[in-house]
């Protein structure tokens, strides 16, 4: 089930609704939202793909009473659940990129590699000590609540079990239901008005790089850029806002990337759960930065290629990841003589570098990653053709075509402009959307900006493009 749909807005209103009524029984309203969240899974991937998750739950659930028992097969028993769940990752998701396209099963659990990094902390943390898990029976709650169930933010243990003892868990206050609907309705206008628009731009733009400019494979590029952080910030948002109308505070995953300075400070800012994820359970375990240079770039390296392959399973995804990689070895290298870089410097150096890894990103092989490269280097400086923006705010272009078809041209281009700005001021601004939801008080000019977003992104909803990120 589509987050930018009506029938999840219905689904969630239903779910806050049930789980209301049945708040005085505690269990029993924990139970229903049990429910409600394994009903969303159903409707979103089938029962195919719950049977799945739920065989490797049971596993989870055998290894956590062994940790608890205390016996002495307490490592063995961690080494084969984690083996366990990324094999099953690596089966449904890897077989074809390592067959050659020989073999391939052809679907895979909704969410899968999301559900597999929470599993695999949940058993870390639980064998290390550093959280145990009181009530066996939550574990569904934990693996498919719904808000973060098919693109994340990855829970850790930590974050997720506590709020359910919480007063506030079912029992939201007044400010919480603001902050809600604030940030459903900027996540939807975020995902449904620019980086849905972003993405014809973009889409147009691979499917005939033969005709490109150099100025055209720039906008195509930044275009990107944009929806992508669009598109998944968009989705936090959303889910951020469903939690917060459960009572629940999920944690956040943006925090203004492209804001900045060198790629250590984006890592921090980008996808921040997954970061976590692979420090704590793969850069720590393989030692870290204590035995000496050479093996600390190694282990960076290897985090990064573990982050590429784990986005998808292809070359493009690993040569990203490597360039990252290199990227974060590079500054370690450069020490902190890159500090003394004036500040707009070190950004515009981030940023561009962002920006050329995300064609690896999004390419769909090598060679055309590289054929965009070349025509934004020397693809002549003619402008762009109005073919690329064919399908830019599609329903609200043929209202304006219809009542002013002389100003088509200057229209598309205008929509453009705004388009883009708008993305631009949208990652840039001070303030993004998880820190203004604690500050959030409804007045009335802002209930009407809401209201009207919310209104737009609504009538918008047909065609939509699904979340990028619910493809990893």
């Amino acid at each position: 089930m589509s987050f930018q749909s009506l029938d999840f807005l219905s689904f969630l209103v239903l779910t806050v609704l049930a789980c209301t009524a049945a708040r005085r029984a505690p269990r029993l309203a924990e139970g229903v939202l049990t429910v409600a969240c394994a009903v969303f899974y159903v409707l979103g991937d089938g029962w195919r793909g719950l049977a799945v998750l739920a065989l490797s739950l049971l596993v989870t659930a055998g290894v956590l009473r062994c940790f608890a028992s205390g016996g002495p097969r307490r490592r063995t028993c961690f080494a084969l659940a984690a083996l366990w769940h990324v094999g099953v990752l690596v089966v449904f998701k890897y077989t074809g990129f390592l067959t050659g396209g020989a073999v391939s099963i052809g679907w895979a659990p909704l969410g899968l590699s999301f559900f597999t990094f929470q599993q695999l902390w949940l058993l870390k943390e639980s064998y290390t000590g550093a959280f145990r898990l009181e009530r066996e029976a939550r574990l569904p709650l934990y693996a498919l609540f719904f808000p973060t169930a098919v693109s994340g933010p990855i829970w850790k243990p930590g974050q997720f079990f506590p709020q359910l003892e919480d007063e506030r868990f079912l029992h939201p206050a007044g400010q919480d239901l603001a902050a809600g609907l604030y940030a459903i309705a900027w996540g939807m206008a975020k995902k449904v008005l620019l980086a849905d628009n972003l993405g014809v731009i973009v889409n147009n733009g691979w499917s005939r790089l033969e005709d490109l400019s150099a100025p055209a494979a720039w906008l195509v590029i930044l275009g990107y850029t944009l929806q992508l952080y669009l598109d998944f910030s968009g989705y936090c948002d959303i889910a951020a806002g469903a939690a917060r109308l459960l009572g629940i505070r999920i944690p956040v995953n943006f925090n203004s990337p492209y804001r900045s300075l060198s790629m250590g400070e984006f890592w921090k800012r980008w996808h921040i759960t997954l970061t976590g994820f692979l420090r704590e359970c793969v850069y720590f375990p393989l030692g870290g930065s204590r035995k000496g240079a050479a093996r600390t770039y190694c282990n960076i390296m290897i985090v990064y290629l573990v982050s590429g392959l784990w986005h998808g399973a292809g070359w493009t995804f690993l040569v990203w990841g490597a360039l990252h990689g290199l990227a974060q070895i590079g500054e370690r290298a450069w020490g902190g003589r890159r500090e003394k870089l004036p500040a707009v410097l070190r950004w515009a150096l981030t940023f561009a570098f962002v920006n050329l890894a995300w064609v690896f990103f999004r390419a769909p092989d090598l060679l055309a990653a590289f054929d965009l490269l070349k025509t934004a280097v020397s693809g002549g400086m003619d402008r762009p053709d109005f073919w690329l923006l064919s399908g830019v705010f599609s329903k609200e272009m043929s209202a304006f075509r219809m009542l002013f078809p002389a100003l088509d041209p200057w229209l598309r281009t205008l929509l453009t402009l705004l388009l883009y700005g708008g993305g631009m001021l949208t990652v840039l601004w001070p303030r993004n959307v998880a820190e203004q939801m604690d500050a959030f008080r409804p007045t009335a000019w802002r209930c009407i900006l809401l209201a009207l977003l919310a209104a737009w992104s609504v009538l918008s909803f047909t065609g939509v493009a699904t979340f990028i990120y619910s493809n990893f």
